[in-house]
């Protein structure tokens, strides 16, 4: 708890004149912790008994007006209101339920704990002393409620937190005394007020060793009474401290997370910061030099609060996973104590050497790749995946957030050019493929580039018409005219174009950009029933395979073939793309149908894309990121997609964001996928 000195009421001191009359003034003026107080006044007395002429004069003074200019107290308060803070955050983006989601619980749970009402609980085995009493303090404007004994009270205790019990000390069934104790167990944050017409010392000792915060005789002084409850009331003690969530937005780049947080600061009403960690590797940039060092400084996040001018504002941790390690130290370890919220409330800064409280302050961290995190740190953080967005879902994230801002940056405002949406998606399709927006902001702004150079030059697009608008003509951005403003397409949808192959499987991978599609490809050859695995694939990939091709064998009855053509050939897995490197257990599925698509020569359909990994008997076991790699094969044009069984659940949650036109189908056993992905099955 911070203890606070405030300055005396009197007449007005004359004018400081010199730079230590004007820090005594400050330190006398200023609401400081009980700490940060005694630290400036001793160093004020040292720097009293120094020469001004030597630099550690100097590197006081610096001290002193940081320590002083640091908002100790000062703090925004939070808007909690739940519907204006969804209003924002539905204007700011488009989607992110869950996130949104988290953001209104923790304004939810802010807004409760704020809730300043005064409860009290009457307890008395006589109706009318009890009525009497609930009647007076319903009055004063407490919340009150009544038990007709000690038994009942304790209930209710257990059912509510009240502020303040009242109740009469002789008592059937349980006494007042034994219902302070056992109070006091169940909320310790509870005050009792005992009430006897039996009043001596010793009862009156033994109740306030027990913990009882006052004692009244009857007949009950009902001035007393009031004036008691209310002093009680004011000194209720603040609610502990709210101690905000650190999450972290792990994702694919251009999803939004950098941009979330800035909403998420204007629907809380504070104060923004971005700090950017990519390449950080001096851990003093955090924590700040010691004095001793010519030059010395505090770290970037006290420098940030002492500008922000606030104790409460929404931290940006951008990048956490690029910090740098060397022999400078290790910067992500200073996180620990800073984002723990049973440590950054004394968070203490090599500079200041006082500590401060970060309790108080939103960190909100981002990171491509949570698994690049430490896992003391990672158990810091409450992660909310950012996964990519949906083809329909860029559509409408452009038509209602990129396009205008594009068109209002290149001057097209006088009319506004109207581009439809077929055409957004046309560039969705044909000119992006990433899990983000963040390319395909940059392909609308080559459209606006160049329709700014042909409203200059007054002519229209090849091809394109006009049409009239606000008594002028707007060009009308159609999907006939993307070719002609972007050039030919970049990108083709992979799954739909590709012709049946036999030994050719189309699987499901989670990269660390997003979701992406892979082609499984197999062949073989006479040999000697080797298994040959190029394309730069880890050693869970290569165990996989292994048990696709033991799996194989094991049912060659099954599967119409002869047990002895294993012992002849070998067999040749690639996925293309060597030079990148893969690893993951969710290629299973993929491989164990593409060798039985080799050796049966039938052939897999392209436009059915699956993951999961499979075990040695054949089942199919579920994966993650589910939702990346759907969202991947819709962008790749399949028509199906197999997945595990014990993902259905993650499936049904994406329900209609791909369109009618991708199938989710689920299996157990790999013999249960054959028939939806063999041609002919």
């Amino acid at each position: 708890m911070l203890f606070f000195q405030k300055r005396t009421e009197g007449a007005l001191p004359p004018a400081p004149t010199s730079d230590l009359e004007q820090l005594k003034a400050r330190i006398a003026s200023q609401e400081l912790p009980f700490h940060a107080r005694e630290a400036a006044k001793r160093e004020l007395e040292r720097l009293e008994k120094t020469d001004q002429s030597v630099a550690e004069y100097g590197v006081g003074l610096a001290y002193l007006d940081f320590l002083l200019g640091l908002p100790w107290v000062v703090a925004t308060p939070d808007r909690l209101n739940l519907a204006e803070a969804e209003a924002v955050l539905a204007r700011r983006h488009q989607g992110l339920g869950q996130i949104k989601d988290r953001v209104l619980e923790y304004l939810a749970s802010r807004a409760l704990r704020n809730v300043a009402d005064f409860h009290v609980l009457v307890v008395d085995d006589e109706d009318i002393a009890r009525a009497n009493l609930e009647h007076v303090l319903r009055k004063e404007g407490y919340r009150v409620r009544g038990a007709a004994n000690g038994l009942e009270a304790l209930e209710e205790v257990r059912r509510w937190e009240f502020d303040l019990i009242v109740t009469d000390l002789k008592m059937d069934k349980m006494d007042g005394l034994e219902l302070l104790a056992a109070a006091r167990q169940v909320s310790p944050a509870t005050r009792v007020m005992l009430v006897t017409g039996f009043a001596t010392v010793d009862t009156a000792v033994a109740a306030m060793r027990q913990g009882a915060v006052y004692y009244l005789a009857k007949p009950v002084n009902l001035d007393e009474l009031r004036s008691t409850v209310a002093r009680l009331a004011g000194e209720k003690a603040a609610p502990t401290a709210f101690r905000s969530p650190v999450l972290c937005f792990s994702g694919p780049p251009g999803t939004g997370k950098t941009s979330v947080g800035q909403a998420i600061a204007e629907a809380l009403g504070r104060k923004f910061h971005r700090i950017s960690l990519a390449g950080l590797r001096d851990e003093a940039e955090l924590r700040g030099h010691r004095r001793t060092y010519v030059g010395a400084l505090p770290g970037r996040v006290l420098q940030s609060i002492s500008r922000l001018g606030v104790r409460n504002p929404v931290f940006m941790l951008d990048e956490i996973d690029k910090i740098g390690k060397d022999f400078r130290g290790d910067p992500a370890a200073v996180f620990l104590e800073m984002l723990d919220p049973e440590q950054n409330g004394q968070f203490v800064d090599n500079y200041l050497e006082v500590p401060f409280d970060l309790s108080q302050v939103l960190f909100i961290a981002t990171a491509n790749d949570v698994r690049e995190l430490s896992g003391p740190l990672l158990d810091r953080l409450e992660v909310v995946p950012f996964a990519g967005y949906s083809a329909g879902e860029k559509v409408g994230i452009a038509a209602s957030h990129l396009l205008p801002r594009q068109l209002r940056e290149h001057g097209l405002t006088h009319p506004y050019p109207v581009v439809t949406p077929q055409a957004i998606r046309a560039v969705v399709d044909g000119y992006t493929r990433e899990a983000g927006v963040r390319n395909l902001d940059r392909e609308l702004g080559r459209i606006c580039r160049k329709l700014a150079k042909l409203r200059l030059e007054g002519t229209t697009p090849p091809g394109g018409q006009a049409v009239p608008a606000g008594g002028a003509d707007a060009t009308v951005v159609d999907e006939a005219l993307i070719p002609a403003l972007l050039g030919p397409k970049r990108f083709i949808r992979e799954a739909a174009g590709s012709t049946p192959r036999v030994g050719v499987a189309t699987g499901l991978v989670y990269a660390d950009y997003g979701g992406e599609i892979i082609f499984v490809e197999a062949i073989r050859m006479k040999g000697t029933g080797q298994l040959l695995l190029t394309g730069s694939l880890g050693e869970v990939l290569r165990e996989s395979a292994q048990t696709a091709l033991s799996l194989v064998r094991s049912r060659a009855g099954e599967l119409g073939l002869d047990p002895d053509l294993f012992a002849t050939q070998d067999v040749h897995v690639h996925i293309p793309a060597g030079s990148i490197p893969k690893e993951g257990s969710s290629a299973g599925l993929t491989l164990a149908l593409a060798l039985i698509s080799l050796f049966t020569d039938k052939a897999l359909r392209p436009d059915v894309a699956m993951t999961g990994e499979i075990t040695l008997t054949g089942y199919v076991l579920p994966v993650g990121g589910i939702r990346e790699k759907v969202l991947a094969a819709a962008r790749a044009g399949a028509r199906q997609v197999i997945l595990p069984e014990g993902n259905r659940t993650d499936a049904l949650a994406l329900a209609g964001t791909d369109g009618p036109e991708l199938e989710t189908l689920f299996v157990r056993t790999v013999f249960e996928a054959l028939p939806l992905a063999l041609v002919g099955d």
